[in-house]
């Protein structure tokens, strides 16, 4: 069965709550994200909020009926937020950096595929999906340095680590899109 990707720009999103949380929990269930359906739970009720979100995207896979894989980006706001792990980001990269690069940008927040979908490609097209058109092309995300398999994926896909925390701790990494005009300045890892 071929899958197909619908873009949603709001709370039409909303309908889906259900599948999108089956997905979660399929796709962060296994380390290092250790998700279960209470951290899914709570997933929805950020995404309740997140939908309302200046230029707020999303893009769903579906296989025939059914949500096989789902992303969800926004606009970053300015000044640059500081809840959730904005800090962290913005300790990495320094207030004019953040500002810069991230301030405006297209700002990926979750990306997830059930375990049978990856391989596919199917993570890259729902990633290509939410960040085409980001303005002057700038998108950002961010995810956990334990994660070598997100960090090898963002990497494969042309996103370039701007932040480079301590390889063995537990912090988050910053990576610029293909296409964001600051990749050439990212610091590389030492």
């Amino acid at each position: 069965m071929t899958t197909r990707i619908r873009v949603f720009h709001g709370e039409e999103l909303l309908a889906h709550s259900d599948a999108l949380c089956s997905v979660y929990v399929d796709a962060f269930r296994a380390p290092p994200w250790n998700e279960d359906e209470g951290k899914a739970t709570a997933f929805l009720g950020r995404l309740r909020e997140d939908v309302k979100r200046p230029g707020f995207t999303a893009a769903v896979a579906l296989s025939g009926p059914d949500i096989v894989g789902f992303t969800t980006a926004w606009t970053t706001l300015t000044p640059f937020p500081t809840d959730r792990r904005y800090p962290q980001a913005a300790a990495g990269l320094g207030p004019q950096r953040t500002t810069e690069w991230l301030c405006g940008a297209r700002e990926i927040d979750e990306l997830g595929v059930r375990p049978a979908a990856h391989g596919t490609g199917l993570a890259a097209e729902l990633l290509e999906t939410v960040t085409t058109g980001a303005p002057g092309g700038r998108s950002w995300l961010l995810t956990s340095v334990r994660s070598s398999r997100a960090m090898a994926f963002y990497r494969r896909e042309g996103w370039i680590q701007a932040t480079h925390p301590s390889p063995g701790g537990r912090g988050i990494a910053v990576f610029l899109g293909p296409r964001h005009p600051a990749r050439a300045l990212a610091a590389p890892p030492l």
